[in-house]
């Protein structure tokens, strides 16, 4: 495979404020009329790939998988078989038609109308802007990368779909949630009265962790283990914790906070080689100017408590979000929902494909890019120790990415000679790669 270049190099960076690319565009607007089929491509065979691939499929009778792109032709063909049996042949994935390795975005994405990207999400900056310089659309599932250039090139790559009018559909479903659209939508509307905090929960289980294997360079070994490295996932208050994170930004009219401070490392997660470099525990304060503060926390520790939600706390009364309930401040239920039998996978691709028929976008990667960059900030402000501003995170321009991006390039963090990999620790250092790499 041929060696690339660091996706911080790849584009000019742009603030979110950004009111066009510094790209020419030559790529063509691709439009289906409703009677056309659309050719889809996968990268990205896992579970959470094969699950957006049958979304699609159920979204849209007139779609087809057409290729399908994994690091691992095993990942591949499996995924294939499952969908196969399912949906017969509406997955016409010829064999020369399945790509492996980690350039196989470069294969994958000239033959589709349609791009799922479900790959590791530093993958994502890379294969997003491939597509939209291609003129696809795309469903790009979150995160939407896992550091600061990352988030930088996807804004960029956001602007380039809105000037080709293509679609671009974030995998942060919950906007896509009728339930709870109509949640945010009262408290937007003064349910609450004005919004003054709100307690961001994703406190859950550990996930799961894949051991090395026989033949493994480095870096094969550690994109087989992605969730467990934060180069790859963003740490898991970037790759899972966002969905939460997320639905504050939404709260806030799309506003990002000003200052990040957070506290976090491993308890659970210690001295195994397979659970990488991450940590297991984030509470981190979220804090506007006007006053308005988040209080964040997520955890990935077995054997406690768990909950998934957002309670906004307003001047007359609390918000919780998945829930459904509305409640004032002597404790009275105002509003209790009736939920909705809908699935809100489902739902976002069938607005994908209502976009892209109609000919009139949808376009996700604003939102997509901060509530990514909240859970970045938030990671940096633990690994580091310090308070830190939305505007100094956003300057970060040290790349997490590996030394290119075949299976004998070397990955962000390396092991020492008893395989243990450096972890953060607060207050060690100001600039949160240093921290590792010293």
């Amino acid at each position: 495979m041929q060696k690339n270049s660091s996706p911080r190099d790849a584009v000019k960076p742009a603030a979110f404020s950004s009111t066009g690319a510094a790209v020419t565009l030559g790529a063509a607007r691709v439009h289906a009329a409703e009677n056309n089929t659309l050719k889809v491509g996968l990268l990205g065979c896992g579970s959470r790939g094969c699950g957006a691939a049958i979304n699609t499929l159920e979204a849209d009778s007139n779609v087809e998988l057409y290729a399908v792109g994994d690091a691992f032709r095993a990942n591949a063909i499996a995924g294939l078989e499952g969908l196969t049996e399912q949906f017969g042949n509406r997955i016409n994935v010829t064999p020369d038609r399945i790509f492996e390795g980690l350039d196989s975005f470069r294969e994958v994405i000239p033959l589709c109308d349609v791009v799922l990207l479900c790959e590791p999400p530093v993958f994502h900056v890379r294969s997003l802007r491939y597509a939209v310089e291609a003129g696809k659309h795309v469903f790009c599932e979150k995160p939407a990368c896992s550091d600061v250039p990352g988030i930088k090139n996807v804004l960029e790559s956001t602007e380039i779909a809105k000037r080709n009018g293509t679609t671009l559909v974030s995998g942060l479903c919950w906007r896509y949630h009728p339930d709870v659209a109509e949640m945010v939508n009262r408290v937007k509307d003064g349910e609450i009265g004005d919004v003054v905090s709100g307690r961001l929960l994703y406190v859950t289980g550990q996930l799961w962790k894949r051991p090395r294997q026989d033949g493994d360079t480095e870096m094969k070994f550690q994109v087989r283990n992605w969730y467990n490295f934060s180069w790859l996932n963003g740490d898991f208050v970037v790759s899972q914790h966002v969905h939460t994170l997320d639905k504050a930004l939404w709260v806030m009219n799309d506003v990002v906070p000003d200052y990040f401070f957070s506290l976090g490392g491993r308890m659970q997660r210690i001295e195994q080689p397979n659970n990488g470099d991450v940590y297991d525990a984030f509470a981190s304060c979220l804090e506007y100017k006007s006053g308005v503060t988040f209080y964040s926390y997520c955890r990935q520790q077995n054997g406690c408590w768990s909950k998934n939600d957002a309670i906004i706390a307003g001047t007359k009364g609390t918000a919780e979000l998945l829930t459904g309930v509305i409640r004032d401040y002597s404790g009275n239920v105002v509003y209790q929902q009736k939920k909705s039998p809908q699935d809100m996978y489902l739902i976002e691709h069938q607005k994908m494909y209502e976009a892209i028929r109609s000919g009139n976008p949808i376009n996700n990667g604003e939102y997509m890019a901060k509530a990514t960059m909240m859970g970045i900030a938030s990671r940096i402000a633990c690994y580091t120790g310090t308070r830190v501003s939305w505007d100094d995170a956003m300057a970060i321009e040290d790349s997490m990415a590996p030394s290119g991006y075949t299976w004998d390039d070397s990955p962000w963090t390396l092991p020492d000679e008893k395989g243990r990999y450096l972890i953060p620790v607060p207050g060690e250092g100001r600039v949160y790669h240093q921290i590792v790499r010293n």
